[in-house]
Formats: structure tokens, C-alpha cells, sequence
């Protein structure tokens, strides 16, 4: 493969179609990092550092990335030799953490790489389907009613699961309310580890609504007070953020911390990892699926790419582009219809960058 010669990254925003409010914030646009890496003979590979700009659901932001960027992740690739995408993580082994900035470069290399061998991303990986099965995720709402209302919305789309965000005082009443008007529906909530501990009574009475899972309801450390949920409650406990690299997954299995693992490229550091992540948690009989951070096309094509193997059973958090941007930065846009997104086919990521869109809307630009 020959070595990477030209690399840019580009500081795009994009506003939500709707505001979005998590456990820890509410925001109503996303600012992430898309990488260009060019090869001596011209050809070109996307990736998106889809990192918040805030440190509230992991600690990289935006500002974290650039700089990772530019002192360590740019220099390292342009001097780095190497064959094929899955050793390009090699190249920053020495740097510790920053995952979401080297799942960025990463997948970057991917795309190159699979371009010039032309072959599909997930046919790279492993990928065995022709289509994914989508939920969508929804955020706290001002009331029940205006919940209501987005779940009739998306169920009558097709999407195949629902998920709700979850926090103190938005628990109980509003997952009652959805089961009530949706008896079948599958659905899960995601506390993004707002509680703690003492407050565990809630997913006692969360237990009785029969979801497929409870996300993350502890900080991102306490995988002992998750196998304590764990072991009295039936609803299997699902980990995100606990999870970040191969060790951690090792103890939450050995610990029985949970029982399903959402896999997100940018938390896991890269494809290749999160591959890995996949690999293991199957082995260990836990159920997996992929999740996302509202990543633009390029994410969002490469979170297709690792959901198509065959160990994702449960529907991703891939649903399509529109749900959150008016216009996004890939051609065609990815879309979901009846609950199905589809893998494509062309090589890479199977989708082409918008290049004179992103830089038209960048509010930055850096060179290598």
C-alpha cells in the first residue's frame, strides 16, 4: 500500500433537524472532524473524528481531537508504512487513549485502502448482510406527550426498536406511558450512567416493562455495582461507555457486569478494534449491536459497514441521515426504509463525500 502523502481535516457543524437532550445536555447541532488522507497516486480515503464538542459523555471534545491531530495522529501516519488498514492502529500504539481521534484517522485509512483494492467496507471486515436492521434513539422530551408523539412517528417509519434516553426524574413514568401506547415495541432506555448505585430501586420497577435492555445505568467504572444490577434484575444490562478498549471488556465478561456490549467505532479507537470487540463478545456468548454518536455520513456509513457482521443481532442506532440533518456531507445519503438501512456495495464506504459542501461549510482547515 503506498504510504499516505496529503492529510486534511476538516471542523464542519451541522445543524439537528431536532434539539437532542441526553442525561447531561441538550444540543441542538454536531460538530465534528472529517479526515481526507491522499495517496501518492491521487487516490483518496474519508473518516470523521465524530468526538462531542463537550467532555460530558467521554473526555475527548473537539478542541482534544485537533490537537491529537495535529502534534501526534497527522505525523505519525505520513512517516508510517503499511499493507492493509487493520495495521494501521500500530502506527499510534504508544498514545494512550484518544479514541475518538484515532478511530478518525483509522477509518480514513479504510476507506483508502478499500478504494484502491476495490472492495466494499464491509466485505473487508467480515460484513455478511445485504441490509441492517435500524432503531432509532430519542432523546428527553419537554413532556410524555411530545415523547409519544416522536415514538408514533418513527414506529410508523418501520424502525425495528426504540430507544429512550433516561435520568433522575425521567424514568419510570415516561418508559410506562410508551409501553402502554406500544405493548409490542421493542424498546430500551440508556441512562448514559447518570445514576448511581443508591438510586438502583428505579431499575427495579424498570425490570417490569419488559425491555430488551437497560443501557449503561452506572458511571462508566463501577462495573462491580453493574454486576450487583445485573445478578437481581432479569432485564439484560447493556454496556457503552464502561467498555472502551479489549481489557475492559475482558473484566465486565468476567465480572457478568451485563449481557450485551454496544460497539461504537469511536469509542472502541477504529474498525479494526471494534471488529475485535465484536469477535470477543460473541465468543463470551454476550448479544452486541452498534451504536452511533449522530455521526455524520462518513460515520454513519462506517458504523453500516461493521454492523453488516454477523454477530450484530440486534437492531443498530444506524437510522437514516435525514432523522438528524437537513442535508449531509455524502452522496447518496444513507436512509432507512422499513427499518432497514442497506450495506452498499461500491468499494470504501460506499458513499461519496460532498467535497466542495464540507469545505464550504469547515470553520477550520488543517494541512499535513
Amino acid at each position: 500500500m503506498p504510504r499516505v502523502s496529503k492529510i486534511e481535516a476538516f471542523r464542519v457543524s451541522l445543524p439537528l433537524v431536532r434539539a437532542f437532550e441526553t442525561s447531561s445536555h441538550r444540543k441542538a447541532y454536531l460538530e465534528h472532524i472529517l479526515v481526507r488522507v491522499q495517496d501518492g497516486d491521487g487516490m483518496v480515503g474519508w473518516g470523521e473524528i465524530a468526538s462531542p464538542s463537550d467532555p460530558y459523555y467521554c473526555p475527548e471534545t473537539v478542541e482534544d481531537c485537533l490537537l491529537m491531530a495535529d502534534r501526534y495522529l497527522a505525523p505519525a501516519l505520513l512517516a508510517a508504512d503499511w499493507t492493509h488498514p487493520g495495521d494501521v492502529g500500530a502506527v499510534w500504539a504508544r498514545i494512550r487513549g484518544h479514541e475518538f481521534a484515532k478511530a478518525g484517522f483509522e477509518m480514513a485509512c479504510w476507506d483508502l485502502w478499500c478504494r484502491a483494492t476495490d472492495l466494499p467496507l464491509a466485505r473487508a471486515l467480515g460484513g455478511t448482510r445485504t441490509a441492517i436492521e435500524a432503531g432509532v434513539s430519542l432523546g428527553i422530551e419537554r413532556t410524555v406527550d411530545d415523547l409519544l408523539a416522536q415514538v408514533d412517528r418513527y414506529a410508523a417509519e418501520g424502525y425495528r426498536r426504540i430507544k429512550l434516553k433516561i435520568a433522575p426524574g425521567w424514568d419510570v413514568e415516561p418508559v410506562r406511558a410508551v409501553r402502554a401506547a406500544r405493548p409490542g415495541l421493542p424498546l430500551h432506555v440508556d441512562a448514559n450512567g447518570a445514576y448511581t448505585e443508591d438510586q438502583g430501586a428505579v431499575f427495579s420497577e424498570l425490570d417490569d416493562f419488559g425491555l430488551t435492555m437497560i443501557e449503561q445505568p452506572y458511571a462508566p467504572g463501577a462495573l462491580a455495582a453493574h454486576a450487583r444490577l445485573q445478578a437481581r434484575i432479569a432485564t439484560p444490562l447493556c454496556l457503552d461507555e464502561s467498555v472502551e478498549d479489549l481489557d475492559r471488556l475482558d473484566t465486565a465478561i468476567t465480572l457478568q457486569a451485563g449481557r450485551i456490549l454496544n460497539i461504537k467505532v469511536s469509542r472502541m479507537g477504529g474498525l479494526a478494534r471494534a471488529r475485535a470487540a465484536h469477535d470477543r463478545a460473541v465468543a463470551a456468548g454476550w448479544q452486541v449491536w452498534c451504536g452511533g454518536m449522530h455521526e455524520f455520513g462518513v460515520g454513519r456509513a462506517a458504523n453500516v459497514a461493521i454492523a453488516s457482521l454477523p454477530g450484530f443481532t440486534l437492531p443498530s442506532d444506524v437510522s437514516g441521515s435525514d432523522k438528524y440533518y437537513q442535508r449531509d456531507v455524502v452522496e447518496p445519503p444513507i436512509r432507512a426504509a422499513d427499518g432497514l438501512v442497506p450495506v452498499p456495495p461500491g468499494p470504501g464506504l460506499g458513499h461519496d463525500v460532498d467535497e466542495n459542501l464540507v469545505r464550504r461549510l469547515a470553520s477550520a482547515v488543517m494541512v499535513w
